[in-house]
């Protein structure tokens, strides 16, 4: 071994700052373009019965989202540690709460959506070559009747050999992942393109399914209450915009490119969002729209009727294509809360290890993987998840009032976009979806508060180092 080879091992590695500004762009519009924008036309079409309010739920739930982009892109502007969300969190209010944060992306949000994202992919790969159920003999064994290790046993092992792959990927390299990233979004951005370019020039007579008959949009309280419902589905499809933030410390003049990585991915989704939606109801009435069922994937009855059976292939090629895609961006992103939190020794320390060679946190991604592969194989993610879908707003309204605080103090010095209004929409938007998260469905809320508090141990177990 040389001199040169010598000090390179014996220096204490880092990250390298080599995602540029369009990978960060495309990060963001990647990780947010899953399989929801393919699937939530349904459940909208139920609650509302109007194109214009489903459009305008689409619409809203962009803004608030394009909003949240303007806050975090001012709390972009206090540090260029990797972390994000967390790291903000940490510096205005300190190590308990920022850990909460982190705990609840581990063990429930970041590892959910992994787990979900795979599954989906590996769903969406089921469809088109049917997968052996090589252990469908132990199918039933659960524990407890609730955890069917066993059931959809090829399914699963697809969804767990991915991870395992685009853990590989993450492990040998960011720049590799963030090239991976670009080709994945790129497809998927050209397919719902020319997805919406077919819808707008379809000219063929509605597809007529049987009991289909308008109904009267709501009105009043039942409106409020169906628009916040839509909204809660726009808002799962909008989800991920934030994780650029969690790869500060890999991109290029953080300062600058995270805020625009934000608003040029939100941007693009956004308008791709919207434009697809009008596209599938110019195919389909929404009162048809409305009876497809829970377990029909729209956007493959639409590219049907387009189509024929040639579309519905394209269909589940793209939302594999999309699915692939956020699944990545996930694992990019995810695994550095860890390593931050690993860093403030709030976390198993062998996650704040950097891989000599490759310049990543190796051990943080492992970490990640495996709890991800436990979720898929006990198949919990959903119900996991679902818990605590308003966590991440409550989280979100800390951050924003957070930045009015640092702000304040003089500590942000730079101009946030339509300060103070915006933060203020922010935080009482927040606040309403909370409320209504908890008094519609009070037992999940519950749930979801008692898992994100369990935290509150583990946090005391690593305070006082005993990892």
């Amino acid at each position: 071994m040389n001199e040169n080879q010598a000090g390179k091992h014996t220096e204490t590695p880092q990250l390298k700052q080599v995602l540029s500004l369009p990978t960060g762009i495309l990060l963001v519009a990647g990780i947010m373009i899953g399989s929801g924008v393919f699937k939530k036309i349904v459940p909208m079409s139920q609650a509302l019965h109007s194109e214009t309010y489903i459009l305008l739920a689409w619409i809203i739930g962009g803004v608030i989202t394009m909003f949240g982009a303007f806050t975090y892109a001012g709390l972009a502007t206090m540090t260029t540690q990797t972390g994000g969300v967390y790291e903000y969190l940490r510096l205005i209010y300190g190590d308990f709460i920022a850990f909460l944060f982190g705990w609840t992306i581990f063990t429930i949000v970041g590892s959910g959506a992994v787990a979900a994202l795979s599954f989906v992919f590996a769903q969406s790969v089921n469809t088109l070559l049917p997968l052996p159920e090589f252990l469908s003999s132990f199918k039933n064994i659960s524990i407890g009747d609730s955890i069917f290790p066993f059931a959809d046993s090829g399914i699963k092992l697809l969804a767990v050999l991915t991870i395992i792959v685009l853990t590989w990927v993450n492990y040998k390299g960011v720049s590799k992942a963030g090239a991976l990233n670009n080709i994945v979004t790129s497809a998927k951005i050209l397919g719902i393109l020319l997805l919406i370019i077919a819808g707008f020039l379809y000219s063929g007579h509605p597809v007529v399914v049987k009991g289909a008959e308008a109904v009267q949009p709501p009105t009043g309280a039942a409106l409020f209450s169906g628009l916040f419902g839509a909204m809660l589905s726009a808002l799962w499809a909008y989800d991920g915009w934030a994780n650029i933030t969690f790869v500060t410390g890999e991109i290029k003049n953080p300062k600058r490119n995270i805020p625009l990585a934000i608003v040029g991915g939100v941007g693009i989704a956004m308008t791709l969002y919207v434009l697809l939606n009008y596209a599938y109801m110019k195919v389909l009435p929404v009162s048809q729209l409305a009876l497809l069922g829970s377990n029909k994937i729209a956007a493959a009855e639409i590219a049907g009727i387009i189509m024929g059976k040639p579309g519905v292939i394209i269909i589940a090629v793209l939302i594999m294509t999309c699915t692939f895609g956020a699944l990545n961006g996930c694992i990019i992103s995810y695994p550095r809360v860890y390593f931050r939190m690993a860093q403030e020794k709030v976390f198993f320390k062998k996650a704040a290890l950097i891989h000599p060679d490759y310049r990543t946190p190796h051990i943080s991604l492992l970490y990640s993987a495996i709890w991800s592969i436990i979720l898929v194989c006990s198949g919990t993610f959903d119900q996991i998840t679902n818990l605590v879908i308003f966590a991440s707003y409550a989280f979100f309204a800390l951050a924003t009032w957070g930045l009015i605080r640092m702000k304040i103090k003089g500590v942000i010095k730079s101009k946030v976009i339509g300060y103070p209004v915006i933060p203020v929409i922010i935080i009482l938007f927040c606040i309403a979806l909370t409320i209504n998260t908890i008094i519609t469905q009070p037992l999940a809320s519950m749930m979801g508060l008692l898992l994100i508090l369990s935290g509150a141990p583990f946090y005391l177990y690593f305070k006082k180092k005993l990892v």
